[in-house]
């Protein structure tokens, strides 16, 4: 038992003075993963429902193209990509290659009254 803590101290020690990049990079992303799924597994159920977004913006969508509206639909499968969105496009005052400036401006608006739900 004490040759066990001496080993763990020993290590300890090692890696605090000599960092690893791998190991570093291997912690990162495992304590990400368990972040992750500790989020979701602890998600309450006062989320946006990701097609509020596109229930709200039917009346609008006969200014948008075919293509335009099937590029919303996919986008409003789920919150994540509502979410990846708005971080993407409106947050980031980038254009979409998929949407027209003035349609993406309307479902950025539309987004941004349920940001709190994301």
């Amino acid at each position: 038992m004490k040759n066990l803590l001496i080993l763990i101290v020993a290590t300890a020690l090692f890696l605090h003075f000599y960092p690893q990049p791998e190991l570093e990079d291997w912690f990162t992303e495992k304590k990400t993963m368990i972040i992750d799924r500790f989020s979701e597994a602890t998600d309450t159920s006062v989320r946006l429902k990701a097609d509020k977004i596109y229930t709200d913006l039917k009346s609008e969508l006969a200014g948008f193209s075919s293509e335009e509206q099937v590029f919303l639909k996919k986008i409003t499968t789920d919150r994540k990509s509502v979410k990846a969105f708005f971080i993407d496009y409106c947050n980031a005052n980038q254009q979409s290659p998929h949407l027209h400036h003035e349609n993406q401006k309307k479902v950025c608006q539309t987004i941004s009254r349920y940001s709190s739900l994301l």
